[in-house]
C-alpha cells in the first residue's frame, strides 16, 4: 500500500479522507470488483498517485462495501471519482476517462509541484511567442527539480520548436517511467522531424498528378518536419481515400505513426478528428 494511495472505508474515512482533505486534495474512488471500468481507471489513479507524489492523495472506497459513503457523496454510478479539498466537495468525474484528460483534471485539483509556478510561467512565454525565455525558465526549473519527468520533456519540445534536435534527442534519450506515452511521442515527432523538406515542389508534383500516392506521401512527412500537423493528417488521410491498399496500406500506417507522434493533450482534439475521419473513410 502507499503513502499516495490507499483504501478507505466508512470506519476511517474520516481520519484518511475528510482530516487530510483539510491540507491536500484527496481524490476519493468509488470502485467495485465487478465494475470492468473501474479495472481501468484505479490502477491508472494509482500510478498517477506515486506520480504526483503526494500532490494529492487518493482514497479507493469500495461502494458495495461501504454504500452509505457512495449514498451520502450522491454516486449513482462507477466509477465515479470525488476531489475533497478543505473539506469540501470541490470537483469529480464520472465513467473511465483517457489517461490525457484524466491528468488534466488532476493538474487542475492538484497542488502545485516545486518548480511549477516557473513551469507555467513557461508555458506563458511559450504561448506569447518566446521559446528561448520559455526554455530558460524550463531550465531552471529543471535544476530545482531534476526528477521531474514533465519539465524535461517541456524542454525537449521547446527545443525541438527552436531546432535544436540535437540537444533535444540527447534530451529524449534518458528514460521516462512516469511520462513513458509522451516520450515516445516526442521521439516519434523527432523523428518526422528528421524528414525535413521544402514543400513546394512536391505539392506541385501533387498538383500535376494528384494519385501520385508516394509523392503525396513524402508531402505529409514534410508538411509534419514542418509542424504542419494537420496538413501532414489530411495528405495522408488522402492517400487512404483514393486508394487505401496503397503499399500495403502505406497511408494508414502513415496517419497510425503522426497519430503515435501527436500524443499528448495539446494536440489530443486534432488526433481525434482524425481518428474519426480515419474511421468512416475505411467504413
Amino acid at each position: 500500500m502507499s503513502e499516495f494511495a490507499f483504501d478507505a472505508s466508512l470506519a476511517d474515512f474520516e481520519a484518511k479522507v475528510l482530516q487530510p482533505s483539510l491540507e491536500v486534495p484527496v481524490v476519493v474512488d468509488f470502485w467495485a470488483p465487478w465494475c470492468g471500468p473501474c479495472q481501468t481507471l484505479k490502477p491508472m489513479l494509482e500510478k498517477l498517485a506515486e506520480e504526483y507524489a503526494g500532490r494529492f492523495l487518493l482514497a479507493k472506497v469500495n461502494s458495495d462495501e461501504n454504500p452509505e459513503i457512495a449514498q451520502h457523496f450522491g454516486v449513482r454510478s462507477i466509477p465515479s471519482v470525488k476531489v475533497l479539498y478543505q473539506g469540501q466537495l470541490v470537483d469529480e468525474f464520472n465513467g473511465a476517462l483517457p489517461e490525457g484528460q484524466v491528468r488534466a483534471f488532476l493538474d487542475r485539483i492538484a497542488l502545485p509541484p516545486a518548480g511549477g509556478n516557473l513551469r507555467q510561467e513557461a508555458a506563458e512565454l511559450l504561448a506569447a511567442g518566446q521559446p528561448e525565455a520559455a526554455l530558460a525558465k524550463l531550465v531552471e526549473a529543471s535544476q530545482q527539480t531534476p526528477d521531474d519527468e514533465a519539465v524535461r520533456l517541456d524542454a525537449a519540445e521547446v527545443l525541438m520548436q527552436l531546432g535544436r534536435n540535437d540537444e533535444a534527442k540527447q534530451l529524449l534519450a534518458a528514460e521516462y517511467p512516469q511520462q513513458a506515452d509522451r516520450a515516445a511521442g516526442l521521439r516519434a515527432r523527432l523523428a518526422l522531424a528528421e524528414g525535413a523538406a521544402d514543400t513546394a515542389p512536391l505539392e506541385e508534383k501533387i498538383a500535376a498528378n494528384p494519385d501520385d500516392h508516394a509523392v503525396r506521401l513524402e508531402l505529409s512527412r514534410a508538411y509534419a518536419a514542418q509542424g504542419r500537423f494537420r496538413d501532414a493528417l489530411e495528405a495522408a488521410l488522402e492517400v487512404v481515400r483514393r486508394d487505401r491498399f496503397f503499399e500495403q496500406g502505406a497511408g494508414r500506417q502513415a496517419l497510425l505513426n503522426l497519430f503515435e507522434a501527436l500524443s499528448g493533450e495539446q494536440h489530443d482534439d486534432l488526433v481525434r478528428e482524425f481518428r474519426r475521419k480515419l474511421s468512416a473513410t475505411l467504413n
